[in-house]
């Protein structure tokens, strides 16, 4: 088939590999324009148009898509779809309707459940035991249409964002060639999503990550998990920056006051919290990469009664 494949970040890469290698003609590649990155604020391509580049595929980058100038560069394109995947921007009404069988969006949430910006982080923040990829028939509401091919998975408890996304990414990318294919021999059953109250996954923001030790020791785990690695989760230790890069929590109580570090190991501390304690093993101190507990208490010492409190 003829498509014209509208995506950014990694989630989309091996959708537009796998659709490549299974032999479709992609006649355009559609990503947001390079934006500045880093300390040295570069201008940096998405990973989309990189893996477009690499693959010798002609790539547009419109600001806006839905402006009338980028809406009739897309025309001169013919395309027997779009496929979509994270590409960060809203299509208009004639943009959608433009190919012959429509546009299709790949979208990481078992639907209807997560419609939204960050399917990912809150399917984990929930402790949901499974997530999945709905193929969709996109129409003019936020991730509403029909869908066409579901897939799904076990959320496992070392799953962090990261993992899951690599995850939901190849599952993805197998199942829009899937859905591609029987959509050729016209075998693509369309069924509408159930109307009624549904968690909705809004955007995380940054602030989301400041750890609160007046929760309890389980939420905060979880959270540890669902924002690794943007944005991550942060205290101040002894009103020091930090990162909590991995924890987890235990059933133990140390009689402690809450954010109080209870115990210290060689490679582990621990963090009174409402509920139990929260086992802290990997950590990056402001200006310094990610490192084990471990490898930190080798040149720095934690104490008994050090504090871990709420970055504000």
């Amino acid at each position: 088939m003829k498509i014209v494949f509208m995506g950014t970040p990694d989630f989309a890469v091996s959708a537009l590999t796998k659709l490549h290698d299974a032999g479709h003609e992609i006649v355009l590649v559609v990503t947001q324009p390079d934006k500045p990155k880093g300390r040295s604020k570069l201008y940096l391509p998405s990973p989309v148009k990189e893996e477009a580049l690499r693959l010798g595929i002609e790539v547009f980058q419109p600001d806006k898509i839905k402006k009338e100038e980028n809406i009739e560069i897309l025309k001169k394109y013919p395309a027997d779809v779009f496929v979509v995947a994270a590409f960060g921007q809203i299509l208009s009404k004639e943009i959608l309707e433009m190919p012959r069988f429509g546009c299709i969006n790949i979208h990481a949430s078992l639907l209807p459940m997560y419609r939204g910006a960050a399917p990912i982080q809150w399917a984990i923040l929930n402790d949901e035991k499974k997530s999945g990829v709905t193929i969709m028939q996109m129409d003019e509401g936020l991730d509403t249409g029909d869908m066409l091919l579901k897939g799904e998975i076990p959320i496992e408890e070392t799953d962090t964002a990261d993992s899951l996304h690599d995850k939901l990414s190849a599952l993805g990318a197998d199942l829009i060639v899937e859905a591609l294919s029987l959509l050729e021999k016209g075998e693509l059953k369309a069924l509408p999503q159930p109307e009624g109250p549904l968690f909705y996954a809004k955007m995380i923001k940054k602030e989301d990550g400041a750890l609160d030790f007046g929760e309890e020791a389980r939420e905060l785990a979880i959270k540890v998990r669902a924002f690794y690695s943007w944005p991550g989760t942060y205290a101040l230790l002894n009103d020091n920056y930090i990162k909590i890069c991995e924890a987890h929590a235990t059933d133990e109580e140390s009689g402690m006051s809450e954010g109080e570090i209870c115990r210290v190991e060689k490679d582990r501390f621990f963090v009174q919290t409402k509920k139990g304690l929260l086992a802290v093993t990997k950590i990056q101190p402001q200006g310094k990469k990610a490192m084990s507990v471990k490898d930190y208490l080798l040149g720095r010492k934690i104490n008994v009664k050090d504090r871990l409190t709420k970055y504000e």
